[in-house]
């Protein structure tokens, strides 16, 4: 088992994952009748891209340094039915760079085939800018 999740009232839950303890409280957003106290399930599907794409970057290019990239998330919801349109990731590289042209075509295609990223379904597009250090 991955996880635990117990629905508190409110319109909240928590989550544990079973293996080390930790957990995380969501919310309902303010747009659909929760309090956006905490994240939403779908800020953490947004999230869970962002995530994922640092931590697949690390795992299968250990050479390329990317310690303090920094990743902001957007999530676009869409109407009928309502859910997530549009995830926008963008990820500032470290000033520990440059980066030469094949580094950053390599981390481009490590980011864009990531497990989250595979997982998503297809309608649901994500737009992933990355920011790479002058120099």
């Amino acid at each position: 088992m991955t996880s635990k999740v117990v629905y508190i009232g409110d319109l909240r839950t928590i989550a544990t994952h079973v293996r080390s303890g930790n957990s995380i409280e969501t919310d309902a957003p303010l747009d659909n009748h929760g309090m956006g106290d905490r994240f939403s399930p779908t800020d953490l599907v947004a999230t869970a891209l962002a995530t994922c794409i640092v931590t697949t970057i690390a795992i299968l290019a250990p050479s390329i340094n990317i310690e303090g990239a920094e990743c902001q998330v957007e999530k676009i919801m869409v109407a009928n039915p309502r859910k997530i349109g549009e995830i926008v990731v963008t990820i500032d590289f470290p000033k520990s760079g440059p980066y030469t042209d094949e580094e950053k075509k390599r981390l481009e295609q490590i980011a864009i085939t990531c497990p989250v990223h595979q997982s998503l379904h297809p309608d649901c597009k994500k737009t992933i800018i990355f920011n790479w250090p002058n120099g």
